[in-house]
C-alpha cells in the first residue's frame, strides 16, 4: 500500500488519456453492443459480489462508453441549428390556424419532421448517456461503501502480547525463505553455469554502479560547493539543476547493481520482486534527502523553509528518518504480499514502524511550530506570508496525525492509523517538492528578467505558484485516498458541460467565449488606433470630438464582442430576459449612482459641452480636461495634481469652459495711477502697450477703461481679446512689465497704499512718562489748564487717593 498513491497517479493518467482519446467522434455507436454491456454491468452491480478491481475495469469500460454517447449527442447539430432557424424564420402558426397560406403550414410540418428525424440519435445518445453515468455512478457507491467498512474495521491490537510471538515466526519464516530460496539456486549447477557465462558484464554494471552510487554524490557536492558563493545571475538556477545529481548519479548505480544481480539468474520469485522494487526504494530514500537537503539547507539562500540552523538541521533528520521508515514499511507490505500474513502479523509488524513515523511527524511539526512562535516574538504584527501560514496549517495537522494514528492502531483501528499517518508524509514531500519548484522557478524567473520576485513586484512568479498549487491539488487528492476513477469522473463532468434551461454549456464553448471576445476586443482596438492615428487627424473634426468618436466606437465594439461571445457559447439570448429584469430591479436600488455617472458620461460623449484639452473651472476648481471615461471625467489642475469628478456632477452642475468651441478669450488688467495724473496721457499709453502684443487680436479692439475714482488713486483697465486665453497669465506678465517700464520713463507714478498719523494732544504722551519724576499722574493726563488749576489749589483741598473729601 506504500506505492498505492503512485501507482494510483498514473492510473489516473493512463484513464484519462483513455477517456480522452479511446474511440472516434465520427464513428457510429454499436447501440445493440451497448445494450448487452449494459445489461452484463447492471447484472454485477446488482449483485455486488465483484472484486474492487474488476469493478473499477467495468466502470472504466462503461465510462468509455459514456464519453462516446457524450460526443454522439453533437451529431447533426449544424443541420439541426439550420432546421431551428428555418422554422423560426416562418414563425408560428396562428392560433386557429385560419388566415396562414396551406404552403406556409406544409412547409412548417416538413420542417418540423426533418427536425424529429435528425433528433432520433441526439435523444437516443442522452438516454444512453443517462444509463452509463448512472451505472458510473452505482459502481462508485459500491466502492466507497467498501472502503469505507475496511476502514473502519476493528482489528487486533497490537499492544496485545499474546501476538507478538506468532508475529515473529512469520518475519522469521519469511527471511527463511528467502535464504532458502537463494540457497537452492546458487546449488544448481545451470544456474551457475549461466552466472560464469555473464560474469564479465555483470563485474562490469557492478563496477559502474559502486562508482556512481559512491563517487556521484562526492561529484554533485563539488560542482554545488563551486556556485554555493555565487551570487551572479543564474547561479541559484544552475545549481539547483546540479543538485539532480545527488538522485541520478546514485540512482544510476542502483539501477545498474539491480541489472547486475538479476543477470546472474540466481534470484527466485520472492528475491526477484523484492529486486523489481529496490529502485523505487531508492527513489524514495535519495528522493527525501534531496528534498530536505533543499528545504532546510544550510546556506539561507538556497533554504525553501525559513528556519533557524539548528532547526533545519533536526529537520533534515527527521526528514531522512521518515523515508527509512516509510521504505521498511514498503518492505513489511511486499512480505505481506508474498507471504500473505494474517491481520495480527501485519499489525504487530506494522506497529513499531507506525509508532516512529508518528513520533518523526510530531518532531517536524514542532520544530515548525516553534520556529512561528519565535518569529511572531520578534516580528509582531507583521502579516504572515501565504507560504508560512500553510507550513504552519500542514504542521499541525502532522502533529495531529502523529498522535491520533499510532493511537487508533493501539486499539485496533491499524487501517484508520496508517491512513492518518502515512498520507501525513507523503503530504509534507508534496508541500516540500511545491516550495522548492517555487524557488526554482523565482531563480529562473530572475536568470530572465535580471530582478528578484520580491524586487520585480510582478505577477508572474504568483501566477506560477499558484499553477504549481493547483498540479498538486489531484496528487494530494490521490495521497488521501481518492481514487484515480474519481479524478476521471470530475473531468467528464467537466467535459459534459453544465446544463443552464435547455442548453448544456462544455468547456469547448467557454473556450469559444474566449476566443471571440478576445478577438473582437482586439479589431476593436485596432480599429480605434487606426482612427485615432491615421482617418480623424486628417478630418476637420476638433480633438473633442475624434476623442468622442474613438471612445464611443469602443464602447459600442466591446458590446458587440460581447454578445457575439455569448452567441458562440450557444447561450440563446432569449433566456437572460427573466434575469436582466432581475438586474436592472437591483440596478436601479443598489447602483443609481454608478449607472447615472455612466448616462451622463455617454451624454458627455454625444452632447460634448466639454472635451478633452478643454479648460474648464467645476466647483471652484481650474485646469485642464484629460480622460473623460463612462464613470468620471479627471481634470488636471495648473497645480499638477489630479481631480476626478463624477460625471453626473458635469450634467447637472454649473461648469465654466474657458475654451469651449475655440481658445479665443479676454483678458483684464487693472492699473492704478496717482492723482494728478494725465487720464489721456496715461490712456494712450496702456493703448500703445496692448496693440504691439503678439497675442493681442485688433478685432475686436483693445478697449482701455477709466473705471473711476478710488481712495488714493486713479483706476484703469486693459481689456483685450487673446489669441490663446491658455497663456492668459504669459500676457499679463509682459504687459504689468511693459506698464511699469513706459510709466517709468514717461514719469508717471504708480501709488502705492500709505497712511498720514496726526496726533491731536502730542504733549498728553509726554506727560505720561513724569510720574517717574515726581509728578501726579493725575496732571499729567488733565490738560494745561487744568493741571494749573490743580497745582493752584490748596493741597488740603485735593483729594488724595483718588477721594474727594467732604469739606464738614
Amino acid at each position: 500500500m506504500t506505492f498505492g498513491w503512485l501507482r494510483a497517479a498514473l492510473l489516473a493518467l493512463l484513464l484519462s488519456c483513455a477517456a480522452a482519446f479511446a474511440q472516434d467522434v465520427g464513428e457510429p455507436v454499436d447501440y445493440a453492443l451497448w445494450s448487452d454491456r449494459a445489461a452484463e454491468a447492471q447484472e454485477v452491480v446488482e449483485d455486488a459480489e465483484a472484486s474492487n478491481q474488476a469493478l473499477e475495469v467495468l466502470r472504466a469500460d462503461i465510462a468509455t462508453w459514456r464519453e462516446r454517447f457524450l460526443a454522439a449527442q453533437n451529431v447533426n447539430a449544424a443541420r439541426i441549428a439550420t432546421l431551428q432557424a428555418q422554422i423560426d424564420a416562418l414563425g408560428e402558426p396562428p392560433p386557429d390556424g385560419a388566415g396562414e397560406p396551406p404552403e406556409i403550414a406544409e412547409r412548417r410540418q416538413q420542417l418540423r419532421d426533418q427536425m424529429q428525424e435528425l433528433l432520433v440519435p441526439v435523444r437516443r445518445a442522452e438516454e444512453a448517456f443517462t444509463l452509463a453515468d448512472g451505472i458510473v455512478a452505482e459502481i462508485d457507491a459500491i466502492i466507497r461503501d467498501r472502503q469505507t467498512e475496511e476502514l473502519l474495521e476493528l482489528g487486533p491490537s497490537p499492544l496485545n502480547p499474546t501476538l507478538w510471538r506468532p508475529a515473529l515466526f512469520d518475519l522469521a519464516g519469511s527471511f527463511a525463505r528467502s535464504v532458502t530460496e537463494l540457497r537452492d539456486r546458487v546449488a544448481e549447477p545451470a544456474l551457475r553455469a549461466e552466472a560464469r557465462v555473464n560474469l564479465l558484464p555483470i563485474l562490469g554494471l557492478c563496477t559502474f554502479a559502486l562508482l556512481l552510487m559512491v563517487r556521484g554524490r562526492r561529484w554533485t557536492q563539488r560542482g554545488v560547493d563551486m556556485l554555493r558563493g555565487d551570487r551572479s545571475r543564474g547561479s541559484g538556477v544552475f545549481r539547483f539543476l546540479l543538485s539532480l545529481g545527488y538522485i541520478v548519479l546514485p540512482l544510476l548505480g542502483i539501477f545498474a547493481l539491480a541489472e547486475a544481480l538479476e543477470m546472474t539468474g540466481l534470484f527466485g520469485t520472492r528475491l526477484t520482486l523484492l529486486l523489481e522494487r529496490i529502485p523505487i526504494w531508492a527513489v524514495i530514500l535519495l528522493g527525501t534527502q534531496w528534498l530536505a537537503d533543499q528545504a532546510f539547507n544550510e546556506d539561507d539562500d538556497v533554504a525553501a523553509v525559513p528556519l533557524d540552523p539548528g532547526d533545519r538541521r533536526e529537520a533534515r533528520t527527521f526528514a531522512r528518518a521518515l523515508s527509512v521508515l516509510v521504505v521498511l514499511r514498503s518492505i513489511l507490505a511486499t512480505l505481506t504480499e508474498i507471504d500473505g500474513y494474517g491481520p495480527a502479523t501485519a499489525a504487530v509488524a506494522g506497529f513499531p514502524l507506525l509508532l516512529l513515523t508518528g513520533i518523526a511527524l510530531i518532531q517536524l511539526g514542532r520544530i515548525r511550530t516553534r520556529s512561528e512562535t519565535a518569529e511572531a516574538s520578534v516580528e509582531a504584527g507583521e502579516t504572515t506570508l501565504f507560504r508560512q501560514r500553510v507550513a504552519t496549517l500542514i504542521s499541525r495537522g502532522a502533529i495531529f496525525a502523529g498522535v491520533a494514528g499510532p493511537a487508533l492502531a493501539a486499539v485496533g483501528y491499524r487501517n484508520i492509523g496508517e491512513a492518518l499517518v502515512y498520507p501525513a508524509v507523503a503530504t509534507l514531500a508534496l508541500f516540500g517538492i511545491v516550495v522548492v519548484l517555487q524557488g526554482f522557478f523565482n531563480s529562473l524567473f530572475k536568470l530572465m528578467t535580471g530582478k528578484s520576485a520580491a524586487e520585480s513586484d510582478s505577477l508572474v512568479p504568483v501566477m506560477v505558484g499558484f499553477a504549481l498549487t493547483l498540479a498538486a491539488v489531484p496528487a494530494l487528492a490521490l495521497v488521501w485516498g481518492a481514487r484515480p476513477s474519481d479524478l476521471t469522473e470530475i473531468w467528464a463532468r467537466f467535459q459534459a458541460g453544465l446544463m443552464l434551461g435547455e442548453a448544456r454549456i462544455r468547456p469547448g464553448d467557454f473556450v469559444a467565449v474566449i476566443l471571440v471576445f478576445m478577438l473582437g476586443f482586439i479589431i476593436t482596438r485596432l480599429v480605434q488606433g487606426a482612427l485615432r492615428s491615421s482617418v480623424l487627424p486628417r478630418t476637420r473634426i476638433d480633438p473633442g470630438g475624434q476623442t468622442a468618436i474613438v471612445s464611443g466606437l469602443g464602447y459600442v465594439g466591446i458590446a458587440i464582442a460581447g454578445v457575439a461571445a455569448i452567441t458562440a457559447g450557444g447561450l440563446d439570448l432569449s433566456s437572460l430576459a427573466i434575469v436582466a429584469g432581475a438586474l436592472s430591479v437591483g440596478i436601479g436600488f443598489g447602483l443609481r449612482t454608478v449607472v447615472e455617472n455612466f448616462v451622463s458620461g455617454i451624454l458627455l460623449l454625444i452632447e460634448r459641452p466639454i472635451s478633452e484639452g478643454d479648460w474648464i473651472e467645476v466647483g471652484g476648481t481650474h485646469g485642464i480636461v484629460k480622460d473623460i471615461a463612462v464613470r468620471a471625467t479627471r481634470i488636471e489642475t495648473f497645480d499638477r495634481f489630479d481631480v476626478i469628478v463624477p460625471n453626473a456632477d458635469l450634467i447637472s452642475g454649473v461648469v465654466r469652459n474657458y475654451t469651449r468651441g475655440n481658445v479665443l478669450g479676454r483678458i483684464v488688467v487693472p492699473v492704478k495711477v496717482a492723482y494728478g495724473t494725465e487720464t489721456r496721457k496715461v490712456e494712450s499709453i496702456l493703448l500703445n502697450i496692448v496693440r504691439t502684443h503678439d497675442m493681442v487680436l485688433m478685432n475686436p479692439e483693445p478697449y482701455i477703461y477709466f473705471k473711476g475714482f478710488a481712495e488714493g488713486v486713479l483706476e484703469f483697465e486693459i481689456r483685450a481679446i487673446l489669441r490663446d486665453v491658455n497663456v492668459i497669465l504669459d500676457v499679463i506678465t509682459d504687459m504689468n512689465h511693459a506698464v511699469v517700464a513706459r510709466f517709468a520713463e514717461e514719469g508717471i507714478e504708480i501709488p502705492f497704499p500709505q497712511r498720514d498719523l496726526w496726533l491731536r494732544n502730542p504733549e498728553t504722551l509726554r506727560n505720561a512718562r513724569m510720574p517717574d519724576r515726581g509728578v501726579d499722574r493725575r496732571e499729567a493726563a488733565d490738560s494745561p489748564a487744568e493741571a494749573r488749576a490743580r497745582r493752584a489749589r490748596p493741597r488740603g483741598d485735593r483729594p488724595e487717593n483718588g477721594r474727594q473729601e467732604d469739606p464738614e
